[in-house]
């Protein structure tokens, strides 16, 4: 019998080693497959055939142990491992790589299967689908405003790839920048004349002169006074004022003189006799007040040079800044808010758009600065402009924030410099493309420039990987050791992250596969001598009856 013990011995060796070699030949043929994790055999002895059993020590003999012989070795396990696979770089975004333990849940003919291999597309209606066997992704699709449901109750994953988004309306404005403090006040304080009126003029003629002016909102006029001659050394003096319009053209006047004021000059010498002044000019409509200062003019034989300064020729100070704003129907408009000096620590605010696009209304107000040069304050509190835009978009409220302290705007020695930070208006688009990030969020980035989240693709981590049943295609089911699944978002629920454009590995090692193959090969190789061996002995003892 101990020979066939042997014999049989043997042959579990070689059984089992072929086993072995058959993982090792599998490992190998997978060396390349997406996600793959490389499995081993473990070996152990089987039960034990008792030639002498031992005996306990006495107080006259010691004791002695059994005496056993093994009837062979089997399969102990087939483990696989779940250690991670290196990455390779795609370019395409649907192909993920996960980087954790947790895998990617999918869904076949209504049966639930998970996977480590991230060769997923789009299909024609938009599933985001296995690229191998059509098995769907599961995650969780948002809402039309962007938003990821909360919860982990799977669902397939479907991008609508001819999505479009409507035009929405500019409604907030967020500004920042600064407004140089050295600059001068911006509106026209008084306007000087200087020169000679020729004395040989006839009765009836117009002397004209003209300069440019300011309000305080930084608009800019054209003050034309006029000269008539009445008689000898006597003159009447009118004035008007023209708007500049958005053409280059000065319109109609705005502001004329109530009456002509009666002018004359000291015969001879031809200096001003009287008026003494003229009374300050001052529109409150046109927001213009200043000083019209005459009493340099002369009236003498001399060259007709007469001229005018304003504010000494000084440079008004004007800020502006200028962003494009979206009515309902996702027209652009060009909005400017200039900004003017009133004083030392305030400034004047006007938002306006071009005369085609429509209409502004509660359009001014100010904004006032510490000695700090931060906002203390602006009036209106919450600025809101009323935008009626033509072309049949609807009327809008449009908020224009400048910070308060010193997040938003200042006033400082620097350069004056004011931009628009951000508006959360966009013009209608279409999808364009897609990007996912590493907590799975498919992002849908649209023709204007804006992104949205599209949907969510969710791991499920399972308490022992090793539990799970290999079905082929790369994929897995719930075996009966491997617990109940987590299902969570990428990142901290399942310890798990998504890489886009890239595909994990085989983390098959071949030299250890190769190292593994020798060592198999030399087992079978030796457990066949055994049986080779035991057979010669057999042989011999049938040899004895001859």
């Amino acid at each position: 019998m101990s020979l066939l013990n042997s014999l049989f011995s043997g042959v579990s060796g070689i059984r089992n080693h072929q086993a072995m070699m058959d993982n090792i030949g599998n490992n190998i043929a997978n060396v390349n497959t997406l996600g793959y994790k490389s499995t081993r055999v473990t070996f152990s002895d089987t039960f034990n055939q008792f030639v002498r059993f031992g005996s306990d020590p006495t107080d006259s003999n010691g004791g002695t142990s059994a005496f056993q012989i093994g009837l062979g070795m089997k399969v102990n396990s087939i483990d696989r491992n779940w250690n991670q696979g290196t990455f390779e770089r795609t370019g395409l975004v649907t192909d993920l790589a996960l980087q954790g333990d947790a895998l990617f849940a999918l869904e076949n003919n209504g049966e639930r299967f998970y996977s480590r291999a991230g060769s997923f597309t789009f299909d024609s209606d938009g599933n985001l689908v296995n690229n191998q066997n059509g098995a769907t992704v599961l995650g969780k699709n948002a809402t039309a405003d962007g938003v990821i449901p909360p919860g982990n109750n799977l669902e397939k994953i479907i991008v609508n790839k001819n999505e479009r988004i409507p035009a929405v309306a500019t409604t907030d404005i967020t500004w920042a920048g600064n407004l140089d403090s050295t600059k001068t006040v911006t509106a026209s304080d008084l306007y000087e004349q200087s020169g000679n009126i020729r004395a040989d003029r006839a009765v009836g003629e117009v002397v004209q002169e003209f300069n440019t002016i300011y309000n305080s909102y930084g608009d800019e006029y054209k003050l034309t006074t006029s000269y008539e001659k009445t008689g000898a050394d006597a003159w009447n003096m009118t004035y008007e004022i023209q708007k500049l319009q958005s053409d280059g053209s000065y319109g109609a006047a705005v502001v004329t003189s109530a009456a002509a004021t009666p002018i004359t000059f000291v015969p001879g010498t031809g200096d001003l006799s009287s008026p003494a002044s003229i009374p300050d000019i001052s529109d409150s409509t046109e927001s213009l007040s200043f000083t019209l200062d005459i009493s340099k003019i002369t009236q003498n034989s001399a060259a007709e040079t007469i001229s005018s300064n304003v504010d000494a020729n000084r440079e008004p100070t004007l800020v502006d800044g200028t962003l494009s704003v979206f009515d309902s129907l996702g027209n652009t408009h060009t909005l400017t808010v200039r900004f003017t000096k009133l004083d030392e620590s305030e400034w004047a605010f006007r938002a306006t758009v071009p005369d085609e696009s429509g209409t502004l209304l509660n359009n001014v107000g100010t904004v006032s600065f510490g000695i700090d040069g931060s906002i203390t304050s602006v009036a209106p509190a919450t600025p809101i402009l009323s935008f009626n835009p033509t072309g049949g978009a609807s009327t809008q409220n449009i908020e224009l924030d400048f910070g308060s302290g010193f997040d938003g705007i200042t006033q400082t020695s620097s350069d004056s410099v004011v931009s628009a930070l951000s508006q959360n208006g966009s013009d209608a688009a279409t999808l364009a493309d897609l990007s996912l990030d590493q907590y799975g969020n498919i992002i849908g980035v649209f023709s204007n420039g804006n992104s949205r989240k599209m949907a969510q693709i969710l791991l499920a981590k399972f308490p022992n990987n090793s539990g799970l049943t290999s079905v082929g295609d790369n994929m897995y089911t719930v075996g009966a050791n491997a617990g109940t699944p987590i299902i969570g978002d990428p990142g901290e629920v399942t310890g798990t992250t998504i890489q886009s454009g890239a595909l994990e590995q085989s983390n098959v090692d071949l030299s250890e596969q190769f190292t593994k193959m020798i060592v198999a090969q030399r087992g079978f190789q030796a457990n066949a001598r055994v049986v080779t061996v035991s057979d010669q002995l057999l042989q011999e003892i049938t040899n004895l009856v001859r």
